[in-house]
């Protein structure tokens, strides 16, 4: 009889709640025998103890090329996080053909939810209404409405139109609005053809009353919206940083938030957690949430049917459909934690 296949999990920091609900491992169990670790990365000696008979590795293990010389039966990896980590080696399990997936778009659409939400807090003040009232501070109707701006017909920008970009034109469409969009990866054709207006990064800072920051972060593009890009940003313009706050100059960032420059709302941050006490807790006029926009339980649903759809796919021999599949020389540029 022939072996069934091992799935390795190895899926930390996401847990059995997140990845391996019993129904899920009721369905893994039906593709091949499943080896997991829970609560921390798997320890080398596991990995290296199964990693001969591996065939699906769910998870952040680390995968250079030496340990891909020991997993001649490797057929796929699949990491469960959002991400791109600089621990595989992705030009040669291109090479062998394995195929590299992230769970990225399966956070989307609680993330561009999320986005639609913000901006509308930052354009409408809700965020202060609640404050406001309790301290018998309110005005009512347009007395209280005299900063106040609409959604509705607004300019808006995305910068980058990945997983986020994607999922979030269609929730703003309905409000009428242009949409600009600068991504250095995408041709103009291409962002013509999604019905978006290519722009350069200056233009898409200054032109716009919403700006959502939706890159991520490669070796090449690290603090590229700096103070100076920053600057470009008309006043009272609304910003979601809701991305990967490595893409802007954050002190300077939160700095020209809390002085009036821009309106902003943060949701992502160098370092997290924050510590209790940090500086970046008492920024005035921000709208602070503790990287909130993806982590519902319908997206970590999302991932669990992505996964088992794809490994369904590789184990009968055919191409995974449904989560994003690593280009190599993108994969490893990225520089998400």
């Amino acid at each position: 009889m022939t072996e069934r296949p091992l799935i390795f999990m190895d899926p930390f920091p996401r847990n059995e709640a997140m990845v391996y609900t019993p129904d899920c491992a009721e369905a893994l169990a039906g593709m091949g025998r499943v080896v997991a670790h829970w609560g921390s990365r798997a320890p080398d000696d596991l990995v290296e103890e199964h990693l001969s008979d591996m065939t699906v590795l769910i998870g952040q293990t680390a995968m250079p090329r030496d340990r891909l010389d020991r997993a001649p039966n490797l057929r796929a990896i699949l990491n469960v996080k959002a991400n791109w980590e600089p621990n595989i080696d992705y030009a040669e399990c291109h090479a062998r053909g394995i195929h590299v997936l992230s769970a990225a778009p399966a956070m989307a659409p609680a993330v561009a939810e999320f986005c639609i939400c913000q901006s509308i807090s930052l354009l409408r003040g809700l965020h202060r209404a609640d404050g406001l009232f309790r301290s018998g501070q309110e005005a009512y109707g347009i007395g209280g409405n005299g900063t106040a701006e609409s959604l509705y017909g607004a300019t808006v920008s995305l910068i980058g139109y990945g997983n986020l970009g994607r999922a979030l034109a269609p929730l703003l469409r309905p409000f009428g609005v242009r949409l600009l969009v600068h991504d250095p990866w995408l041709s103009d054709g291409y962002l013509t053809s999604e019905g978006l207006e290519p722009v350069s990064l200056e233009h898409a800072l200054a032109a716009s009353d919403v700006i959502f920051l939706l890159a991520g972060v490669t070796s090449d593009n690290e603090g590229f919206l700096d103070r100076d890009k920053l600057s470009l940003i008309k006043r009272d313009a609304s910003v979601v940083l809701a991305s990967r706050a490595e893409i802007v100059e954050f002190d300077d960032f939160l700095a020209m938030a809390g002085e009036g420059a821009f309106r902003a709302a943060v949701d992502v941050f160098p370092e997290e957690p924050v510590p209790a006490g940090h500086a970046w807790r008492a920024t005035p006029n921000v709208l602070f949430s503790a990287h909130l926009a993806g982590g519902l339980r319908a997206s970590y649903a999302r991932i669990r049917e992505m996964m088992l759809d794809d490994i369904g796919q590789i184990l009968k021999g055919l191409p995974p459909l449904r989560m994003q599949k690593a280009d190599p020389q993108f994969a490893a540029k990225m520089r998400s934690r």
